[in-house]
């Protein structure tokens, strides 16, 4: 596995089939990562941007909301039960992060902490709409570097049919049910998207 960078033109693919994310952010010294599945792609190159809803109850919130900036990571199918933990809130359990083992890193270009061993990453600063954040726990994030896995995020697109499902994404349900990314279907087309 090697991380590579991900040109902010193609970071969109990155989130495009829907999958389920983790939000991390940190402020004041305190780290923290949360799952959540209202994340999507607000706009694209030149201006780069996705949204994400963030309860107000959520802790990973003020977080987001202290330092300006915040982080999603698309997790590998293997990660399911990863994902599920990081679905309790540090409110509950202030030592969540290491109870299940979760390992952080950072990137050079950015003080946000990434879940190690995800397929991708999107590094966001937040744009601060205090009314969409009051009323509607909407979050617009501009995307300042993405990273993917190579081995299954190539030349701008997911390579998910030359992968065991261990290495797909998961798309969440509830009460703990996901889905993971099944077969792709390509038909020859000139759009340049």
């Amino acid at each position: 596995m090697a991380l590579q960078p991900v040109p902010l033109e193609k970071f969109y693919r990155l989130l495009n089939h829907g999958p389920t994310v983790m939000v991390s952010a940190k402020h004041g010294g305190v780290e923290n990562v949360m799952s959540a599945a209202w994340s999507c792609v607000l706009d694209f190159y030149p201006n780069p941007k996705v949204t994400l809803v963030l309860d107000k109850a959520a802790y990973t919130r003020s977080l987001v909301e202290g330092s300006g900036y915040f982080a999603l990571q698309v997790p590998f199918a293997n990660q399911a039960a990863t994902v599920i933990a990081m679905g309790q809130s540090r409110k509950d359990n202030p030592n969540k992060l290491a109870d299940n083992g979760i390992e952080l890193f950072y990137q050079s270009d950015a003080d946000i902490p990434l879940v190690k061993g995800c397929s991708a990453y999107i590094l966001c600063k937040l744009i601060p709409e205090p009314h969409n954040q009051q009323t509607h726990d909407l979050f617009i994030g501009q995307v300042i570097a993405a990273y993917a896995d190579d081995r299954v995020f190539r030349n701008g697109h997911w390579e998910f049919d030359e992968v065991g499902d261990e290495l797909k994404n998961l798309h969440y349900v509830a009460g703990g049910q996901f889905y993971i990314t099944g077969k792709g279907v390509n038909v020859k087309s000139d759009m340049p998207f």
